[in-house]
C-alpha cells in the first residue's frame, strides 16, 4: 500500500461508502506521481526543502552530543573519525532516500517504502510502522535541550520541573504554529535555519580564535590525539548512535513530497547540498571544541559543551549569549521534526489504519495536519514528564535511532533486492478501476547505477551493525544510562514494533473472525476507508 493523497478530506457518509464499495482498489497500486495534489498544496520550493533538511539535521546534536561521543570514544582522534563515519553513513542514507523518494514522491517517507516491499500479510507492515511513528517522541529530546539552554541563558539552575515546563512550552509552540499557520511555520523554520548557520560559523571562528587566545590554559588536544582510545564494539556503537542522531534528518523532506514543487528534481538537489554543508560545519565545530577545552572539561560539560567553548574564549557573559542562540537552534529542530511527523501521522490517518482515522487524516480547519501533529505532541509530553531527567535525552536518542536502524537496513537491502528481482508491472486491466490509481510505482529498478547500489549496501550494513551490537553488554564505565539498564532502548524499540503487530492481529484478524466479517478497503476522494463486509 502507498499512502493516499491529501487533496480532499471530506467526511465520508454511510451512503457514499456503499457506493464506494464497488471501486475497491489496492493502495499499493496508487500512482506515485500524485497528480491529483493541487498546486496550492505544493508550497515547498528548493530553498525551503534545503532548510527542512538542514533544520532537522542541525538541532542540538552538534552542540549537545560531543561530550558523550568523546567519553565513549576515549580520544580526540577517534571522535573526529566518528564524525566522518557519520557523514559517510548520512550521505549513503541520503542516496537511499533519493532513490525511494524519486520512485514514490508522496507524503509519508519510510511508510510508503515498507508498504511497497511488504504487501503481505495485508496491512501488517503499516500497523508496525504506525506504532513506531506514533509512539516515539522524536522532538522530546531537543525540547528538553531547548529548556536547558534557555535556563542557562537566563542564569537559572535547571531544576527537574522548570526544565520540563520549558520543554513543554517549546513542543506546544511548535504544535500550534504548524497546526494553525503553515506558511508562517515554514518561514520561521527558514529563519531559524539561517540562525543555526550563523551560530555554527561563529562557533567555528571562535575555535580558530582559541588557537591564539584563551582565558584558560591551552588544552593541546591534537598532540597524541589517539591517547585513551576505547577498543569496544559496544562503546563504538553507542558513540556512533550519538553521531548518527546528529545527522538524522537527511530524509526529512521525504515525509512531505506531496507538498514539494517538482519533488524528484528538488530532492536530488536539496539532499546532497544539505548533507555537504552540514558535514563541513560539524567537523569544523568539533575542531573548535577541542581547540578551546580539555578532554576532561568536555566530557564533564554534559550537553553544554558549546557554552563551555564560549566561556573559555570570551568569558561567562558570552556563554549566556551563546546559550540563547543554541536554544533557538533547538527550537528550529523541534519545528522541523514536528512538521514532518505531523505529515507521517496524517498519511497513516488517510490509510484508514488508525482508530478515528478521519480525524487524524484531516487538515481542517487551518489547511494543516493539526490532528496528526497532536498525536506527536502527546507522545513528546509523556516522555518529557515521565522519564528520569538525567537519562531522558540519551534514552530518546537511542530509542529512536534503534528502530530507525532496523527500518533503514530494511529499505536499503530492499533496493538491492528490487534491482535483482524487479516486480512485474500489472496488466492495464487490473488497475483500471480508478483514474488516480492507474499504475503501480514500478520504476526501472534493474537500471539502478552502481553508486546507488553501493550506497544502499553500505547504509544497510551500517544500520545492521547499529541494531545488533547494542544487545551486547558495554564495557565498564561505558554504560549509556545512569539509572536504566543498557538494553532498555533495544527492548523499547522491539516493543514498539511488537505493539504494532499485536494491534494488527487484533484489528485485522481476531476481531473480524469473532465478528464474522472481513475488512475491505475502498478509496473515496483520495481517502482510504475500511468497511466491515459480512462473510
Amino acid at each position: 500500500m502507498s499512502s493516499t493523497s491529501h487533496h480532499d478530506h471530506e467526511s465520508v457518509s454511510s451512503s457514499s461508502l456503499k457506493k464506494a464499495s464497488n471501486t475497491v482498489v489496492s493502495l499499493t497500486d496508487a500512482d506515485p506521481s500524485d497528480e491529483n495534489v493541487t498546486p496550492a498544496r505544493r508550497q515547498i520550493g528548493l530553498v525551503s526543502a534545503v532548510f527542512i533538511i538542514f533544520n532537522r539535521i542541525i538541532g542540538t546534536g552538534v552542540f549537545a552530543t560531543p561530550s558523550f561521543i568523546l567519553s565513549l570514544s576515549g580520544s580526540v582522534g577517534l571522535t573526529l573519525i566518528m564524525w566522518v563515519i557519520g557523514a559517510m553513513i548520512a550521505g549513503a542514507g541520503m542516496q537511499v532516500y533519493i532513490v525511494w523518494g524519486s520512485a514514490i514522491p508522496r507524503n509519508g517517507g519510510e511508510k510508503n517504502y515498507l508498504e511497497y516491499l511488504f504487501r503481505k500479510p495485508k496491512d501488517l507492515i503499516t500497523s508496525i510502522y504506525a506504532s513506531n511513528a506514533l509512539l516515539l517522541a522524536w522532538a522530546a529530546g531537543n525540547s528538553l535541550v531547548f529548556g536547558e539552554y534557555v535556563l542557562k541563558a537566563a542564569n537559572k539552575e535547571p531544576s527537574r520541573w522548570t526544565l520540563r515546563l520549558v520543554g513543554f512550552a517549546c513542543i506546544t509552540f511548535a504544535l500550534l504554529l504548524h497546526g494553525t499557520a503553515l506558511k508562517w511555520g515554514l518561514r520561521l523554520q527558514n529563519l531559524l535555519g539561517m540562525v543555526k548557520l550563523f551560530v555554527l560559523i561563529f562557533l567555528i571562528v571562535t575555535g580558530f580564535v582559541a588557537f591564539g587566545h584563551l582565558k584558560v590554559e591551552k588544552p593541546n588536544n591534537f598532540k597524541n590525539a589517539f591517547d585513551g582510545t576505547t577498543a569496544s564494539a559496544s562503546s563504538f556503537c553507542l558513540s556512533l548512535y550519538n553521531v548518527i542522531w546528529s545527522y538524522i534528518g537527511y530524509s526529512n523532506v521525504n515525509y512531505a513530497l506531496s507538498e514539494v514543487k517538482n519533488p524528484k528534481r528538488t530532492i536530488r538537489i536539496a539532499g546532497p547540498l544539505a548533507i555537504c554543508a552540514v558535514t563541513i560545519l560539524y567537523l569544523l565545530a568539533n575542531v573548535a571544541y577541542f581547540a578551546a577545552a580539555s578532554k576532561e572539561e568536555i566530557t564533564s560539560s554534559g550537553r553544554l559543551v558549546a557554552a563551555l567553548l564560549f566561556r573559555n574564549v570570551y568569558g561567562p557573559g558570552a556563554e549566556r549569549a551563546l546559550s540563547a542562540l543554541v536554544a533557538l537552534s533547538a527550537l528550529g529542530n523541534v519545528l522541523s521534526v514536528t512538521f514532518s511527523q505531523g505529515r507521517v501521522n496524517q498519511a497513516l490517518g488517510l490509510e484508514g489504519i488508525l482508530p478515528f482515522s478521519k480525524i487524524w487524516g484531516s487538515d481542517k480547519p487551518f489547511n494543516a495536519p493539526l490532528a496528526g501533529l497532536s498525536l506527536h505532541w502527546l507522545a513528546c509530553i509523556i516522555v518529557i514528564f515521565a522519564l528520569p531527567p538525567g537519562d531522558a535525552y540519551n534514552f530518546v536518542i537511542n530509542t529512536i535511532t534503534y528502530p530507525l536502524s532496523i527500518i533503514n537496513a530494511t529499505i536499503s537491502f530492499g533496493i538491492i533486492y528490487l534491482h535483482f528481482r524487479p516486480p512485474t508491472p500489472p496488466s492495464p486491466s487490473s488497475t483500471s478501476t480508478s483514474s488516480s490509481c492507474s499504475a503501480s510505482p514500478y520504476p526501472p529498478w534493474s537500471k539502478l547505477t552502481p553508486p546507488s547500489l553501493l550506497a544502499a549496501l553500505f547504509f544497510g550494513l551500517a544500520n545492521t551493525f547499529l541494531f545488533i551490537v547494542p544487545l551486547t553488554p558495554p564495557p565498564p564505565r561505558g554504560e549509556p544510562y545512569k539509572r536504566l539498564p543498557y538494553w532498555t532502548h533495544a527492548l523499547a524499540g522491539w516493543a514498539v514494533f511488537g505493539i504494532g503487530a499485536v494491534y494488527w492481529l487484533l484489528w485485522a484478524r481476531v476481531l473480524p473472525w469473532l465478528g464474522g466479517y472481513r475488512l475491505e478497503r475502498s478509496v473515496l476522494r483520495g481517502v482510504g476507508v475500511f468497511q466491515k463486509v459480512r462473510r
